[in-house]
């Protein structure tokens, strides 16, 4: 449960309001995996597979800046100011994730089993998360943070 503590400090102040509206798309990084428009995986599951693990890594790794981590969350620029909270707490800076799973629901959404680890122990094992694809890039959902921001106790956060 340490590691939901991480989301504490930066989750006061917002609503929680899932009304469905998409924001202006972030830019995608320069790689992604090509999906097919029907059918319950990518085209290529091997490479949307490595770049859920990659973007997951990236999003919960302590050294990841800010706008790395915009750029692998669904919506990552609405949801800037929480993100940038985060890099002050010294808590986060403990944090990773361990992708431990895969499992493509559609050609754009895939639900992640994962590892959150605090200073490399395990505080939240085997959780539940989603990727989505979004700008042709498989990243971590706004669902996902915001679940974890709920978990810490905290009904709100800003995107949320």
């Amino acid at each position: 449960m340490a590691a939901v503590l991480i989301l504490v400090p930066a989750a006061a102040g917002c609503g929680d309001d899932d009304d469905g509206e998409e924001t202006p798309p972030s830019p995608p990084p320069a790689t992604s995996a090509p999906v097919t428009p029907e059918g319950n995986a990518p085209a290529d599951p091997a490479a949307a597979r490595a770049e859920v693990e990659r973007n997951w890594k990236t999003f919960f790794e302590a050294t990841a800046t800010t706008e790395e981590k915009v750029k692998v969350l669904q919506n990552g620029e609405v949801l800037r100011p929480l993100l940038t909270a985060f890099g002050s707490d010294p808590n986060a800076k403990k944090s990773s994730a361990k992708v431990t799973d895969v499992k493509f629901t559609s050609a754009t959404e895939a639900d992640v089993t994962y590892d959150l680890l605090v200073g490399g122990q395990p505080a939240l094992p085997d959780s539940k998360g989603t990727s989505v694809l979004q700008d042709n890039v498989w990243k971590v959902s706004a669902k996902t943070l915001c679940a974890l921001v709920k978990l810490s106790g905290n009904a709100t956060a800003p995107g949320c």
